[in-house]
């Protein structure tokens, strides 16, 4: 197994781990501290533990390598994977916001004040979780891995908003019971802006959207300076997984013969790739050059 699969199937199980304590402590500290806004945020955390295990999975089937049936691999399991994603955090959010807007409309008592500090350590450990996930995801280009990286980061987020709407709730006494519920209705919000966001990317990589410009300018520099290369044109880049599959067309003095034309092909293919790392294949149409004013 490669080391940036195995780097992502271990942030996807510290993930796991992680939101499986974090449920327990906000379960529990929800439903003894009278804490809507807390069982909110386990039930965010439930979601993470299915959401990193569809990561895993994801990735473990990304990392098959092509077949007969496949030639191209199985890096469209990582967008699906990331659309999933999206999918239950979008499910999550429209859960918390129902049954937030029934508790407010629902007489009930405060929260307890040994949840804020529930809510803090909570806060604490995700932070940690999404920067070390994230930092994996960077190493890995793996959207996978970033989208529940940002996950984390979400459920931080929503702890934090059900800390605040606790502390409204007990600093404002009788009356402001329901501060708590608005929490859980704002971190249905965050949730579901993410899972927007998240759906968004995924559909961008299954529509073959064009990546970073950045490395489409570095391999069209790079091409173009390879020694007997004259011209390119129909550049097209695209992201599998981690992977980026170019096409190019290359062209070069028209007297040349085939031989010095695929060895010229073979260069161009061997120089983008070390250029750009993150270049998996290299699809290179060899054509005559042709003056702008011929072609005109």
């Amino acid at each position: 197994m490669e080391p940036r699969t195995e780097a992502n199937q271990r942030a996807a199980m510290w993930g796991v781990v992680v939101n499986l304590l974090m449920v327990a402590a906000k379960l529990a500290g929800g439903i003894l501290g009278h804490s809507y806004a807390l069982v909110a945020d386990a039930i965010e955390s439930t979601v993470d533990v299915f959401a990193s295990l569809v990561v895993w999975a994801g990735v473990r089937v990304t990392a098959r390598p092509p077949d007969e049936q496949h030639p191209y691999g199985y890096g469209r399991a990582e967008p699906l994977t990331v659309a999933v994603v999206a999918l239950m955090l979008l499910g999550a959010a429209f859960g918390i916001a129902v049954s937030a807007i029934h508790e407010i409309v629902t007489p009930h008592h405060a929260p307890a004040p040994f949840t804020l500090a529930v809510l803090a350590g909570v806060v604490l450990v995700k932070e940690v979780l999404f920067r070390r996930v994230l930092r994996v995801a960077e190493s890995t280009t793996s959207t996978a891995v970033e989208a529940d990286a940002w996950h984390h980061r979400s459920d931080a987020i929503t702890s934090a908003a059900a800390f605040l709407g606790i502390l409204i709730a007990l600093w404002g006494g009788p009356g402001w019971e329901a501060a708590d519920d608005w929490a859980a209705v704002m971190a249905a919000v965050i949730i579901a802006a993410n899972g927007v966001r998240f759906l968004r990317t995924a559909v961008s990589e299954l529509m073959d959207r064009e990546p970073d410009p950045q490395a489409r300018q570095l391999i069209a520099a790079t091409a173009v300076g390879v020694e007997g290369v004259l011209a390119i044109e129909k550049l097209r880049v695209r992201k599998v997984a981690e992977s980026l599959l170019v096409d190019l067309h290359v062209q070069a003095a028209p007297a040349i013969s085939l031989h010095d034309a695929h060895s010229l092909s073979g260069r161009v293919k061997a120089t983008i790739r070390q250029a750009v790392p993150s270049v998996r294949e290299v699809l290179i149409h060899m054509e005559p050059f042709e003056p702008a004013s011929k072609r005109e």
